[in-house]
């Protein structure tokens, strides 16, 4: 088993001022919960959407759909390209909101992994949509992932092993975290993990692998690993299942101030949904979504030196 070594700059130090308005943005929606992808030589970005009429950010829980937007460089800013899930006929496990899109491409499928729930219920679960092109079609799942136990489920994040197994990690709405695991993307699924981190309240996840090591990005909710509430922690195991410890020297991930390159910053009311973007086996830009406390947008941060994601 490989042991991490401390990084000589930490993500937090390689974290790089960025032009104003790059990122997704549109108008009349908020945006959130991007995910990004290079294919050729065209960046991806997955996004959830919601008027704003409907307020932030409760107004996902019956009115989020999944986008994509395009740009050929990764700090963008990105162009809307198409309306990707949305509602369907109630009944559907996924009817009236669609949200938490995360993109991956493995033996070259494309799967979309997100949390979706029914008109009149807010009882959300994890499914995944197939594609053979990152523009689709979309094979849209008629039933959500069983992922070993019942109850509901969000944030998922997920990690392909080199042997086609999935791990998965994800959280409840009482923020009780679990790992799934399967021997491929369609199940079926165990739990190997249901009570990563008890003594704090974590969401929004990102996995990875490291040195032979898995690792976690996530928003600390209530500050127990980082000392800072919403702020971004980093969370090691050997296993990827139930061992996690707060990675050492440095668990803070990112804090809420931004750079910009033009002068001076800005500090988010909210800075969540970390995402690493992973370009020839290392990460370059960390997006995560940014609320001013009136408009929200997807914002890519570039990270220099890129930083090696090696297994």
């Amino acid at each position: 088993m490989k042991t991490t070594t401390p990084d000589p700059a930490t993500l937090r130090e390689r974290l790089q001022a960025v032009p104003r308005r790059t990122g997704f943005r549109m108008d009349g929606y908020f945006v959130w919960c991007a995910s990004v992808i290079k294919v050729d030589a065209m960046y991806h970005l997955f996004a959830a959407r919601w008027p704003v009429g409907t307020g932030f950010p409760d107004g996902y829980r019956q009115h989020s759909e999944i986008v994509r937007a395009t740009s050929p460089t990764p700090l963008g800013p990105y162009a809307f390209a198409e309306v990707v899930i949305s509602r369907r006929a109630a009944g559907k496990w996924d009817s009236a909101m669609a949200h938490n899109p995360t993109i991956y491409q493995h033996n070259g499928t494309f799967y979309l992994f997100y949390i979706g729930s029914d008109q009149g219920s807010f009882y959300r679960q994890i499914g995944v949509a197939v594609a053979d092109s990152i523009i689709g079609p979309w094979q849209r799942p008629d039933q959500p992932l069983d992922l070993g136990i019942s109850c509901d489920a969000n944030n998922p994040a997920v990690l392909f092993e080199s042997d086609g197994a999935v791990k998965l990690i994800w959280r409840t709405r009482d923020l009780r975290v679990f790992v799934s695991m399967a021997p491929h993307v369609d199940g079926p699924y165990t739990v190997v993990g249901s009570d990563v981190w008890p003594t704090s309240k974590l969401e929004d996840f990102y996995l990875f692998k490291r040195d032979g090591q898995y690792h976690i990005l996530c928003e600390d909710n209530a500050g127990g690993v980082t000392g800072h509430v919403h702020w971004g922690a980093r969370l090691v195991s050997p296993d990827g299942t139930a061992t996690w410890r707060v990675y050492e020297p440095e668990p803070l991930a990112y804090d809420h101030t931004i750079h910009w390159t033009e002068g001076g910053s800005f500090t988010a009311t909210r800075r969540e949904r970390p995402w690493l973007l992973i370009e020839e086996g290392h990460a370059t830009c960390l997006l995560t979504g940014v609320y001013d406390g009136v408009n929200t947008w997807n914002q890519p941060v570039a990270i220099a030196p890129p930083w090696p994601i090696t297994e």
